[in-house]
């Protein structure tokens, strides 16, 4: 083994943790009152964000039946959390007992598995408050518009809803973070993965599970009120409509906040892991000092948002946001420069070389703030280009639907894979910054990247508020719609407040993608310091070189000039294997996500066509719909979908780390993370193209309303849907919930490959283990989806289209809108679509789905 002994085995990696490590760190004196100081900071934070619920909720509820939907959606949204926090509990105390059978002290082990509660809690906590508000404050923004001063008074509340939840969730991340740095001091780091990984893990199953929710009830929604029924959006005539506004609140409201709060969690986590090594004590410190400011600086954005007379919302939220990122960068400047020391020799406790580095610590931390907060605007700007209803891509969208619907799907695809590059090289080039700015010191390069995270994470009270304003001012629009309160100009107050909310879901969309990639990337980095730390006391035991096959899954390497490491080089099989399989990781999530909207919208569907035929009195008016048979279904379908994509991401990196070793793992989590955040950004953008491009068509271009164009951008949208709010906004958490796993098993990985511990046969079968979990989830998964197609076999679809012609009740042309109260004329041999010059076999692809009048929803097995 070219000479070397195990002895220089081990002083190459005590070398080598030494330059990334520090043996030990503490919080007191000066930091300790500092960290003080910063959790008073957080709790200021909550605070405010109780003043702003008050606020919210001393406003005028309106009428009575407005208070009664808002109360139908209160009703279907709490049940919904509390159904999904059961199942998150059946699946959490596994995870607690398998934390305390990972490698470490009792006392660390304790620690990792009580934060791993406390992360889940409070990222719970910050979803359902989100939750809970919002379906409270949709019906006072409703009232408001009604009012003299309607449009200002509405948008007040609902910017307040979401500074509400914006400082309560800077409050609640920066308070746990700050609290476990004061209790644990050096230790904190390690006891903050648990944190972390809990926030990420509650985060992941809010986004997937609101996600499912929210847009099968949507497409259901569509597909059978728009396009078969011809009814308006929010009609009360349509049984999914209440499923529609519940949605919006568990997967917009409750699934963002939660998503949002985890990667405040999971970016402070690997800020203070990267600053141990890179800054010594003072990196304990000074990444809970960036979003301190941020926190200061929320409160002030939030309160400076107010809508002028002749100016747009979006402009007033805009100008919010620029001056809170103005001031984040001017503060965290200052915090840097009071805090910091001249030079990093006058660090204490950092790791070797470091002291060496000439530049001035003060400059490149705050430089590295900056860099996150220009982000946050640049990715601002980005993504409204390319999702907003006055940027030349999505008028080219919309400009499409004059040629159909495909000619609108292939223009959306477009758009998304284009912006997708420009998106993900603009992060790119910040995550490069960082490392030109560290001048070739990686540990340094990783700790800057980290600290760009907390510089954009400074904007997210804000980017919270802006997130939430969208399905709060849809909600309004929708139970104004559905009570027939108001009258001509509050309805246009209305429209004009869920326009503004549209164009804010869309713009959020893309920062908490680029927090997800600067998040992960930062725990990607952590990942060497956690190995090298396992790898450090593996080695202490060995007594002859082990075989270079172990040694390359370690990612270590071996040459004449003695140890080096080498955890991603890609020339090694088997990280390029897991390169490849942490891309194939993305598509699959991606895609049992989108499986998932699409069997519970067809379930929704069933029923939804079901009620219209068994109810003949429902389009006069006569007869009331169902709405919580539509709820149940989106709530059970959701909360049975959720299993298959959290298996995947908790264990799909434990079967490439014990079954191809830390360097495949590596690999892994790059592949994940590079095409996660092009998936992402595809996803999402499409989405809101076609969103924003069925609005134009709706506001009056090419036909408006009822015309061919806006049936195809009906369509568009409804594809769009799973696109942009269940399987682009999952990704998030999905990559950091990867890359905290595998943080947690990388020292069970190298305990069992190398040292007195280890045993390929336990660690073959781990992961053989994990792996069969997985492919047995999968099948199941792809077997629901069967079981649709088989719901009725071909006599069955005869006989539906002999009886009923497209399968619906509607009597309109596609896509047009009937007025209220207009009565349906029965179809029972296909005469719509002889009237309109087509054959039966033409007619709506949703038709074959429509079943058989003797049959009942419940024989369906598709829930």
């Amino acid at each position: 083994m070219l000479g070397l002994t195990s002895s220089a085995v081990l002083a190459g990696v005590q070398t080598a943790a030494g330059a990334s490590t520090t043996p030990s760190t503490a919080v007191t004196g000066r930091d300790q009152i500092i960290v003080i100081a910063i959790a008073a900071i957080a709790a200021l934070g909550l605070v405010m964000a109780f003043v702003f619920r008050r606020q919210v909720l001393a406003a005028g509820e309106g009428t009575e039946r407005m208070q009664e939907i808002a109360a139908a959606v209160q009703e279907g949204a709490s049940a919904y959390l509390r159904r999904q926090f059961r199942t998150l509990a059946i699946f959490a105390l596994p995870v607690v007992a398998l934390l305390f059978v990972l490698p470490g002290d009792w006392e660390v082990r304790t620690g990792r598995a009580v934060l791993f509660l406390v992360g889940a809690l409070f990222s719970a906590a910050v979803g359902y408050l989100g939750m809970s508000l919002a379906v409270r404050a949709n019906v006072r923004v409703a009232a408001a518009a009604r009012t003299p001063e309607g449009r200002e008074e509405g948008f007040r509340l609902a910017i307040r809803t979401g500074g509400t939840v914006g400082m309560a969730t800077v409050g609640l991340g920066l308070l746990g973070a700050s609290l476990v740095v004061l209790f644990f001091k050096g230790d904190a780091p390690t006891m903050l993965e648990g944190f972390g990984f809990g926030a990420a893990l509650v985060a992941m199953f809010m986004r997937v599970g609101g996600g499912i929710f929210t847009k099968a009830a949507d497409v259901g929604a569509d597909l059978v009120g728009k396009v078969e029924q011809g009814i308006p959006e929010d009609d009360p005539r349509n049984a999914a409509t209440i499923a529609d506004n519940v949605g919006d609140n568990v997967g917009d409201c409750a699934g963002m906040a939660a998503d949002l709060f985890e990667s405040y969690a999971v970016t402070l986590v690997a800020a203070l892991i990267l600053g141990r090594a890179a800054f010594g004590d003072a990196g304990l410190v000074f990444p809970l000092l960036v979003p301190a400011v941020g926190a200061l600086t929320a409160v002030l954005g939030i309160l400076l948002i107010r809508a002028r007379s002749g100016e747009s919302g979006l402009g007033a939220i805009q100008r919010g946001f620029y001056l809170s990122a103005v001031v984040s960068a001017v503060g965290s400047t200052a915090v840097a420069f009071a805090y910091l020391p001249s030079s990093f020799a006058r660090l204490t406790g950092a790791g070797q070389g470091v002291e060496q580095i000439e530049s001035d610590p003060r400059f490149l931390a705050s430089a590295a703030v900056i860099v996150g907060i220009l982000l946050a605007v640049v990715i601002l700007w980005i993504t409204g280009y390319y999702t907003g209803t006055e940027s030349k891509p999505t008028q080219a969208v919309a400009r499409t639907s004059l040629t159909g619907p495909a000619t609108v799907v292939l223009s959306g695809i477009g758009l998304g894979l284009t912006s997708a590059v420009y998106t993900t090289l603009i992060i790119s080039g910040a995550v490069l910054l960082c490392f030109l700015l560290a001048a070739g010191n990686v540990s340094l390069a990783l700790f800057l990247v980290a600290l760009a995270g907390t510089g954009l994470l400074t904007t997210v009270g804000v980017i919270v508020a802006m997130d939430t304003f969208g399905p709060v001012s849809d909600n309004a629009q929708g139970i104004a719609e559905m009570s027939g309160d108001v009258d001509e100009a509050a309805a246009r107050t209305l429209t004009d407040l869920d326009a503004v909310g549209n164009t804010t879901k869309a713009i959020t969309k893309g920062i908490a993608i680029a927090t997800a990639v600067l998040a992960a990337t930062a725990l990607f980095g952590s990942l060497t310091d956690t190995f090298l730390t396992a790898a450090q006391s593996a080695f202490a035991s060995v007594q002859q070189v082990p075989s270079q096959f172990v040694l390359q899954s370690l990612g270590l390497q071996l040459n004449q000039a003695g140890f080096v490491i080498s955890i991603g080089q890609i020339t090694v099989p088997s990280v390029l294997v897991g390169l490849l399989a942490g891309a194939a990781v993305v598509f699959l999530f991606s895609g049992l996500a989108i499986d998932a909207v699409t069997r519970a919208a067809g379930a929704i569907v069933f029923e939804v066509r079901r009620q219209f035929r068994e109810k003949s009195g429902i389009m006069d008016g006569t007869e009331k719909p169902e709405y919580g048979r539509v709820v149940d279904i989106c709530t059970r379908d959701s909360l049975r979908e959720l299993a298959t994509p959290g298996l995947l991401a908790v264990l799909a990196p434990v079967v490439v780390g014990f079954g191809l070793g830390v360097a495949a793992l590596a690999g892994f989590l790059a592949g994940a993370i590079g095409t996660g955040c092009l998936m992402a950004v595809f996803l999402a953008n499409s989405g809101g193209a076609w969103d924003n491009a069925k609005k134009l068509v709706e506001d009056g271009r090419y036909g408006g309303k009822g015309s061919e164009a806006h049936a195809a951008t009906v369509i568009g949208d409804t594809i769009g849907d799973p696109f942009k709010d269940t399987a682009g906004p999952a990704i998030n958490p999905l990559l950091k919930v990867m890359n905290l796993v595998a943080i947690l098993i990388v020292p069970a990985v190298v305990t069992l490959t190398v040292g007195e511990s280890a045993s390929t046969p336990v660690r073959l079968a781990i992961a053989g283990a994990a792996l069969l979990v997985l492919v047995v989830a999968v099948y199941l998964s792809a077997r629901r989806t069967s079981a649709l197609d088989a719901d009725e076999d071909d006599d069955d679809l005869e006989d539906d289209l002999d009886d009923d012609g497209d399968g619906s009740a509607a009597d309109g042309p596609q896509g047009e809108e009937r007025p209220a109260g207009e009565p349906a004329t029965e179809i029972t041999d296909g005469s719509a679509d002889k009237a309109s010059g087509k054959p039966a076999a033409e007619s709506t692809s949703t038709s074959a789905l429509a079943p058989s009048t003797e049959r009942e929803p419940e024989a369906e097995p598709s829930r």
